[in-house]
């Protein structure tokens, strides 16, 4: 008997542990009065710097989440690989990152409903006449960011060697500065790089089409439903198409 109830304090003790444990983003939030949004501020138009700010299409669906839930959107700009663990960990309520949907992020979170349709592109530099598609990056230097998309795509590629940089930003740098031969990287930023530097150009050929989402910590059921809630409503009331029209038009 003694036997016995020792294992069943065990268990409850255990348990107990476990509860604690939990990532319970709403009573997190409850508690501080603050929501915080984990980024990669180096996106355009998601999410950008200007000056000390950070602004995007992005931080504009954070700050509904955050005024649905009346309390102060808090950002943490960190590098992209580094915010899925940050989210597990506690360090921020939810990422929202030009983040696309794919089985194996979605094994440590949980996903919001699709945001956006995006797609993957390949960067070249306006003379460069030998790379005309995906069929001819074989055997070249590509450059990506760091656990995106375009890293897992540019890693398909046969011979290929792959560069990966913190930043979309610092992978054309180098393709211009003539250490690359391509960059894959996400449509709409890359369509923003492009704008702003006439010696590159976007290939045709698209190598993906993908969903972004606001990503979650497991086991947040309820706030998962705020959030869709948030970008439904957006939507029934026009103002996602307004944001669209302001970052993408």
């Amino acid at each position: 008997m003694k036997k016995i109830i020792y294992f069943i304090l065990i268990i409850i003790m255990v348990s107990g542990l476990t509860g604690c444990g939990k990532n319970d983003v709403l009573k997190r939030v409850e508690k501080n009065k603050v929501i915080v949004m984990g980024t990669n501020a180096a996106f355009p138009p998601f999410e950008y710097r200007e000056g000390e700010e950070i602004l995007g299409f992005d931080v504009e669906i954070a700050n509904k989440i955050a005024e649905k839930l009346g309390v102060e959107l808090k950002i943490e700009d960190m590098q992209f690989k580094g915010l899925i663990p940050a989210l597990q960990a506690g360090k921020i309520d939810f990422i929202a990152a030009g983040m696309s949907i794919n089985e194996e992020r979605a094994k440590n979170v949980d996903f919001s409903d699709g945001y956006y349709e995006a797609s993957q592109v390949i960067i070249t530099m306006k003379d460069n006449t030998e790379i005309q598609g995906p069929e001819d990056l074989k055997n070249k230097k590509i450059g990506v960011q760091l656990g995106t998309t375009g890293d897992e795509e540019a890693s398909k590629i046969e011979g290929a060697e792959i560069i990966k940089f913190d930043t979309g930003f610092m992978a054309i740098r180098d393709l211009q500065n003539g250490k690359i031969d391509a960059v894959i990287l996400d449509s709409e930023p890359a369509k923003k790089f492009v704008e702003g530097n006439e010696d590159i150009q976007i290939l045709p050929n698209e190598l993906t089409k993908e969903y972004y989402a606001i990503a979650v910590p497991k086991e947040n059921e309820e706030f998962l439903e705020i959030v869709n809630s948030v970008l439904e409503e957006m939507k029934e009331s026009g103002e996602y198409d307004r944001l669209i029209e302001k970052y993408f038009e």
